[in-house]
């Protein structure tokens, strides 16, 4: 009997224990398995408005009135918008008058030009004046830019007043020289730039020229004489080819109060200066000033465009003034610029550019000579105020000296 009950409490104990063994295994499985996946939140769609018969009664809500809607204290002090300060306009130049620019450029001109002068000087102060020294002359006057017809002319005359002078001191023979060179530069030409124009129309003056003559800065420099001698001025920027051509004029303009009329890069030279005198007339200016474009004088093409400028500026009545700028610098090629030019468009004055520096100074009697146009502006520097009236006499006695 006793060994019966242990046999049983023996399987019991076994039983217990392949029972917590199994316990154990599954308790462990269980820590290793993922936690489940968390459930997918229902979305609820909000409800559509319904209309018509379906519409809901709408509920009564806190509602203000106009009287309890708080206003903005009126004492409180208001916000300023920022004020922008508009830049003021450029101050306008007053610029110098003609008689005081020609004192300080009959002084830069001799200090330029008096070469020549003192060369000829030396030549007829020698004792004996053969026909090597007269040669000599020839030369010096040639090198100089005169040209040959008036050379041999002036030589002709010198040979003979000399030889009924007789004696010869340099007095003498300075009062000799400056009355032959005065006259080849014709004294009797009318140099006036002609401005005035009609009764109810401005005066016109056109600016014509090949390229890098300066046609445009002679244009400015102009419009400051003008307004230096109290005229109201309008410009026209009707050279439309090279770049910012329409830009350097309008501040030219600006700087003496003058306006600029211009147009697209581009576009056509013969309707901008149309527009530029037709405003000069309806503004009532005393004269409109139209620079044109540069051009080769060997391009057919563009010197028939220039007579168009011309005819196209004459619908609104006659020009007052073709002016062709010259470089003094380019001697005798300037005359053959200077025929071609005159061809087209009935040159009335010239401006010598240029007349400092390597200029020889015979260039104005060659080229009046040639054209039988006066040179009615030289232009003797950069500076705004570089260009005045030609005088023939300022001239001649800044080329022989004192």
């Amino acid at each position: 009997m006793e060994l019966v009950e242990i046999v049983i409490l023996a399987v019991v104990i076994a039983l217990a224990a392949v029972g917590l063994v199994g316990g154990l295994v599954v308790g462990s499985r269980k820590k290793k398995l993922p936690p489940p996946p968390p459930s997918t939140p229902t979305i609820t769609p909000p409800a559509e408005p319904k209309v018509g018969e379906e519409a809901e009664t709408p509920r009564d809500e806190a509602r203000r009135t106009i009287d309890e809607v708080g206003l903005p204290d009126a004492t409180a002090p208001a916000v300023e918008a920022p004020v922008v300060e508009t830049p003021a306009p450029p101050a306008l130049e007053v610029p110098e008058p003609t008689e005081g620019r020609l004192v300080r450029l009959r002084a830069r001109l001799a200090r330029s030009q008096n070469s020549l002068g003192k060369g000829l000087l030396t030549l007829l102060s020698r004792d004996n004046l053969d026909e090597d020294t007269w040669e000599e002359i020839e030369d010096t006057l040639l090198t100089a830019d005169v040209g040959v017809a008036p050379t041999q002319e002036l030589v002709e005359r010198l040979r003979e007043r000399v030889r009924v002078l007789g004696t010869r001191t340099p007095e003498e023979l300075r009062a000799l020289l400056r009355e032959e060179l005065i006259t080849l530069l014709g004294p009797d030409l009318d140099r006036e730039v002609r401005t005035e124009g009609g009764a109810e129309t401005p005066g016109v003056v056109m600016v014509v020229g090949v390229n890098g003559t300066g046609k445009t800065t002679t244009t400015g420099k102009l419009a400051r004489v003008l307004v230096a001698d109290g005229r109201s001025v309008v410009l026209g920027a009707a050279d439309t080819f090279r770049a910012a051509a329409a830009d350097q004029l309008q501040t030219w303009g600006e700087r003496v109060g003058a306006r600029t009329v211009r147009g697209p890069e581009g576009g056509d030279p013969a309707s901008i200066a149309y527009d530029a005198v037709k405003e000069g007339i309806a503004e009532g200016a005393d004269v409109v000033l139209v620079d044109t474009a540069g051009r080769l004088h060997t391009k057919t093409g563009l010197m028939d465009e220039l007579g168009k400028v011309k005819r196209v500026v004459e619908k609104h009545g006659p020009l007052d003034e073709v002016l062709l700028v010259l470089d003094a610098t380019t001697g005798q090629n300037g005359l053959v610029q200077a025929r071609v030019f005159a061809e087209v468009v009935d040159i009335t004055g010239i401006v010598l550019t240029k007349l400092d520096g390597t200029a020889k100074g015979g260039i104005v009697i060659a080229v009046q000579r040639e054209l039988g146009v006066p040179v009615k502006l030289i232009g003797l520097g950069e500076g705004p105020d570089d260009l005045a009236p030609f005088e023939p006499g300022a001239f001649v006695d800044a080329l022989i000296g004192d």
